[in-house]
């Protein structure tokens, strides 16, 4: 990668989250972190508003915007083959987000890689066997509660057949054994429990916040799960 396609990429990996810490973009482009300082001083020398926050990183300050990017052939075609992952592996409202999503992008592309954009979409099938169907639209407000902290309601139907009433505060989503996995505090339970999405229905934010405020990652609720991964 040249320094011109790197400083961007930094530019784009900034604007992308709230903070980034000079050894994470080094990671990122496999630069020392004695290079970032000077792409970053370089940005900023080209008018980019960066900001510095002590043990968070930095930060692009509020109000810039990075006028939009054109997509390379390939940055294109992965994300047309990413689709039928999509469909292949999430649920109804995750593929709704993403089509509607993937479409504003196809707007903006040339009129010559449109052609090509089509002509891929219709000749990139997938054939997906039934245990991974995931008839359901639960993931998006799943995702929404997580990153929200707020707590859920919800019925769940557990591998005997019985239902109840749950509310819980999810700390994140697993895919493992064909299926996603919501972890959550239980407020029933008063513990972590592993939920298959599958069996859960009537899911209703109610935009409290958490009670407990020292949850764990959801990584390290990961060595719990009854797989191998």
């Amino acid at each position: 990668m040249n320094r011109i396609d790197r400083l961007f990429g930094i530019l784009t990996l900034l604007q992308s989250r709230k903070y980034v810490s000079a050894e994470k973009i080094a990671e990122k482009f496999k630069i020392s972190v004695r290079t970032v300082y000077r792409d970053l001083k370089a940005l900023c020398e080209s008018g980019i508003p960066l900001s510095f926050e002590p043990n968070k990183g930095y930060f692009v300050m509020q109000g810039y915007f990075l006028p939009p990017i054109a997509l390379s052939t390939e940055e294109a075609n992965a994300l047309l083959l990413t689709e039928s992952l999509v469909y292949g592996f999430t649920d109804k409202s995750i593929q709704k987000h993403y089509t509607n999503a993937l479409n504003k992008i196809k707007s903006i592309l040339p009129s010559q890689q449109k052609e090509k954009a089509e002509f891929l979409t219709n000749n990139i099938k997938y054939q997906v066997p039934e245990r991974l169907t995931q008839d359901y639209e639960h993931l998006s407000i799943l995702q929404h509660t997580i990153a929200s902290k707020t707590i859920i309601s919800f019925s769940y139907r557990n591998n005997k057949d019985e239902s109840s009433h749950r509310q819980a505060e999810p700390i994140g989503l697993i895919f493992y054994a064909f299926g996603w996995h919501l972890i959550a505090w239980c407020h029933k339970r008063n513990g972590y429990r592993d939920f298959n999405v599958s069996r859960m229905s009537k899911i209703e934010d109610t935009y409290k916040p958490f009670k407990k405020t020292d949850h764990i990652e959801v990584s390290e609720y990961m060595p719990q799960i009854p797989v191998n991964y």
